[in-house]
């Protein structure tokens, strides 16, 4: 069992909310973490069961009396019918802290069903994969990842991070963050991402969606795969594949509900018209992306054309992890206008904004950072800006902007 980032606030969470929501794609290890949390202490039912499912559905109230709190409801996102029926038990426990602690993989159907009956009620919280730091049982940072010239480490545990190459970068990219095939270095990759989309495509798009193009669907997984790190182009993405507008609008909103991608918006603040709306479009599980996009070895992953879009992917999604895995919303957005001038990630925080760079380079140099200055122009202050790159040690470009290494985020 990996040490997860998350245990400690779900913990903390759990005692002061009388509902705990934990979402995210499936396979990110939802339910271990909660079961090695509970330890047996709460009864455990997963409505991937059929007969369980049933019962939720058409009658809720003799579900909870047969699976009374405190109670752990895997896959919850199949009966929202059970809404209803835990808001009225928690209003009438209402000193009964840590009363549900449910999983889902569907946030747009969950949420649904919590802004109607649990409101005020309950703590959402997502997990994504593991982290660079949880994969390799390196010491947390201690706090979600921020640009500054110091690293955040106490000084005696830094001496644990190794400065990885290239390609050992690229391998953990190539892995990806997928509990399962991590832990158990028996499994085979290929077999195991076949069975993930095969599964994912069956029980959460085909049933839950009732989507009867198997197929097409999953050239769009892998279109939207190819473009992972790209402004989102769903004309072009419809061409590909052949299906109309609406549908590939409809088929990313999907996978975006379903957890598998990110979409990051552009930063848009009421002094400027001139900024680009379309989001850019994020894997979250690196693995998978590589999967579908037929990159065999981390070697042809890092030597290919998807080389700088893939590691821009994963340095979002270690950004990410650090903020979700504390309970932490982020406000991440990237910079782009109409004269192409971008900035990968901008990090908004105390009416300041931190700009970043992602590059696969070791020595950055001041032409990386130009259009930080572009930031300038806006009505709030900026703060240290950052490259994550494959430096060995964060070390300052100038006054204001720092390069730190990825595997430090």
């Amino acid at each position: 069992m990996l040490e997860r980032t998350m245990a400690k606030v779900i913990e903390e969470y759990s005692a002061r909310f009388r509902v705990l929501l934990l979402t995210g794609q499936r396979q990110v290890g939802k339910t271990t973490l909660l079961n090695e949390l509970v330890q047996k202490k709460r009864p455990y039912v997963t409505l991937d069961n059929p007969r369980y499912r049933i019962l939720a559905q058409n009658d809720p109230e003799l579900f909870l009396e047969e699976n009374p709190p405190p109670v752990l409801i895997d896959e919850v996102q199949y009966a929202p019918e059970l809404f209803p029926h835990i808001k009225m038990y928690v209003d009438t426990h209402k000193n009964q802290k840590g009363a549900f602690w449910l999983t889902g993989s569907q946030k747009y159907k969950l949420m649904k069903g919590i802004n109607e009956s649990l409101a005020g009620r309950i703590v959402i919280l997502e997990l994504l994969g593991l982290s660079y730091r949880e994969k390799t049982k390196l010491p947390y940072s201690g706090k979600p990842f921020i640009p500054e010239f110091a690293s955040s480490q106490k000084k005696e545990k830094e001496t644990k991070l190794k400065s990885l190459t290239i390609k050992e970068i690229y391998k953990h990219i190539w892995e990806g963050s997928l509990p399962e095939p991590i832990a158990d270095k028996k499994i085979k990759r290929e077999a195991f991402y076949s069975s993930y989309v095969q599964s994912y495509i069956e029980r959460d798009v085909r049933d839950f969606y009732s989507i009867e193009k198997p197929v097409q669907f999953y050239n769009f997984l892998a279109a939207v795969a190819a473009r992972t790190g790209n402004l989102v182009n769903y004309s072009k993405l419809a061409q590909d594949v052949n299906v109309d507008l609406k549908t590939a609008q409809t088929w990313m909103g999907i996978l975006e509900r379903s957890g598998l991608v990110y979409l990051l918006q552009p930063y848009s603040p009421n002094a400027t018209s001139r900024i680009i709306k379309t989001p850019k479009v994020y894997f979250m599980d690196t693995g998978l992306c590589s999967y579908l996009c037929r990159w065999e070895t981390p070697e042809t992953l890092y030597s290919g054309a998807m080389d700088g879009a893939i590691l821009e992917t994963w340095c979002l999604g270690e950004i990410l992890k650090s903020y979700w895995h504390n309970g932490i919303d982020p406000l991440i957005y990237f910079y782009r206008d109409t004269d192409q001038k971008e900035i990968d990630f901008v990090i908004e925080k105390n009416m300041t904004l931190y700009p970043i760079e992602v590059k696969k380079t070791a020595m950055p140099d001041e032409k990386v950072i130009k259009n930080f200055k572009m930031l300038e122009k806006l009505s709030k202050k900026t703060g240290t800006g950052a490259v994550l790159c494959l430096c060995k040690e964060r070390i300052a470009i100038n006054r204001d902007v720092v390069s730190i290494p990825v595997w430090e985020i």
